[in-house]
């Protein structure tokens, strides 16, 4: 079987229809229904092979599954030149936050003084997927002992209205607020985010139980009128 027919052959209706709702802006058609670790394992048993390399070269993709299928092999591929290159071959494509947040590549971990400059020019992309996939890498990899100070400022500086920007913004905010309230506060105190994103952070950061009781009391006095992001 070539690849489409696999992960047809591990589609799950019912999941079909969870999976689909969650992800709006993706039509139902689009949609095959096979589940996060059938993906994952798929992705094992091809990584390394000649027809993984033919379906990474086969963009755009249809299907939901094929996107997070490329994305899983992505994670996989250990030298980080070649990974690099890879996403950014598919990076224009990725048009929904799951796709997007599916990806997490092993090699990016001992690479961190290269990532920086990859995960900065991602952030000024004009693709909206590019954007929010660098601010997770931001999130993710720079809140512990290699963040600076100017990091938040790249993230807070980001001028948009698409929803599921916005809701990365404050996904990273939140976890700032969490791993380095020091650095993150300021941009709360002074109201540096738009107002949807602002109070977004601060709900986030009052749901997560590395935020103490004490700093989540103050992060609610801090909440604005709220404004709606497009989506």
């Amino acid at each position: 079987m070539n690849i489409q027919d696999r992960l047809f052959a591990l589609q799950d209706g019912k999941y079909r229809d969870f999976n689909a709702a969650l992800i709006p802006n993706v039509p139902k058609e689009h949609v095959i229904g096979v589940r996060t670790p059938e993906l994952r394992k798929l992705a094992r048993e091809l990584s390394g092979t000649a027809e993984a390399s033919a379906f990474l070269r086969e963009l755009p993709h249809f299907y939901l599954e094929e996107n997070h299928l490329h994305g899983f092999l992505l994670e996989r591929i250990k030298d980080y030149d070649a990974c690099v290159a890879a996403l950014d071959a598919f990076l224009p494509f990725v048009d929904n936050w799951a796709t997007c947040d599916c990806i997490g590549p092993a090699c990016f971990r001992k690479n961190h003084m290269r990532l920086i400059g990859d995960a900065r020019r991602w952030l000024e992309s004009d693709r909206l997927y590019a954007k929010r996939f660098a601010i997770r890498m931001l999130m993710n990899h720079f809140l512990d002992e290699d963040f600076r100070p100017e990091y938040p400022d790249w993230v807070a500086g980001i001028e948009t209205e698409e929803y599921y920007l916005r809701m990365m913004q404050a996904w990273y905010f939140a976890t700032a607020l969490a791993k380095q309230y020091d650095a993150a506060l300021p941009y709360i105190e002074r109201k540096r985010l738009e107002p949807w994103t602002h109070n977004k952070a601060i709900q986030k950061a009052a749901e997560s139980f590395r935020v103490s009781d004490g700093r989540k009391a103050y992060l609610k006095t801090l909440k604005v009128k709220p404004s709606q992001p497009a989506r």
